[in-house]
């Protein structure tokens, strides 16, 4: 049985305990230390703020960390890099406010150079994970009814409903841990192995 048609808690917590140490695994310098800071300081960072914005820099950071997940695209390194600040600003404040419209944020992030679907998400995630769950394409094939990957806003909205029925259902089964959309991606990415076992 798959991670996602089971509903047994003690299967979900034991994948989200995983997390870590697959991050570490995947053996990506700087990787375990980028995934630090994005679960646990980017998200009080964001709270911090009134209204909620971010930074050039942690634009950039945020994308790194995607991309040592992922795959490394050092074209959109740079492109998002090339930002203007005051871009970068204006685009994550609108896009926060706009939170929790489903498609708005991700439209209004992706007006940035070198932000597609998938890094909108991952900013978004690290705000409002109950709605936007990070878009990763280790865990999007372990979606059922989803298809083909494809990294467009339209796929993204459907990965995400999915994502956020699941953790309802699971919160229902599950009612002491109170499960996000987003902490179900990172418990099926570590239940995957990450692209470590993925190039296996």
């Amino acid at each position: 049985m798959s991670l996602w048609d089971n509903d047994d808690c003690a299967a979900w917590h034991q994948a989200a305990e995983q997390y870590t140490a697959t991050i570490q695994a995947q053996q990506v310098n700087g990787l375990a230390e980028l995934d630090t800071w994005y679960r646990a300081e980017l998200p009080a960072l964001l709270a911090a703020r009134q209204p909620a914005a971010l930074t050039p820099a942690e634009l950039e950071r945020v994308t790194a960390w995607k991309m040592k997940r992922g795959v490394w695209r050092e074209r959109n390194r740079l492109l998002v890099a090339g930002n203007a600040p005051a871009a970068v600003e204006q685009a994550s404040r609108a896009a926060f406010a706009a939170v929790p419209d489903l498609r708005r944020p991700v439209t209004l992030l992706s007006g940035l150079a070198g932000v597609g679907p998938a890094t909108a998400s991952a900013v978004l995630a690290a705000y409002r994970p109950a709605v936007y769950p990070f878009f990763d394409e280790l865990v999007a094939r372990q979606v059922p009814g989803l298809g083909a990957v494809s990294f467009t806003a339209a796929y993204y909205q459907r990965y995400a409903a999915l994502l956020r029925e699941r953790a309802a259902r699971l919160a229902g089964h599950c009612p002491h841990h109170p499960w996000t959309a987003q902490d179900l991606s990172q418990a099926l990415w570590a239940a995957s192995g990450g692209k470590a076992a993925a190039a296996l």
